[in-house]
């Protein structure tokens, strides 16, 4: 009886963490569609205000010239 009472108790500790990470997963996603909402209207304010005409992109510089992460 110990033996099942003790598989029980940890069927229980396992579904509810799957249904937590069930609802941290459908959090993630909501963020993930907030955050790209933000980003659209920053852009299309930046356009808008003149501050961007198109999204920014870096100078490539040759790979002989580029930094290894890491060292100075």
């Amino acid at each position: 009886m110990a033996t099942s009472a003790g598989a029980d108790r940890w069927e229980i500790e396992l579904r509810l963490v799957r249904e937590e990470l069930k609802e941290l997963r459908t959090e993630q996603r909501e963020m993930a569609r907030a955050i790209d909402q933000l980003v659209t209207t920053f852009r299309t304010l930046a356009t808008h205000l003149g501050i961007a005409a198109e999204p920014y992109k870096g100078k490539e510089k040759p790979s002989s010239e580029r930094d290894l992460p890491g060292f100075a």
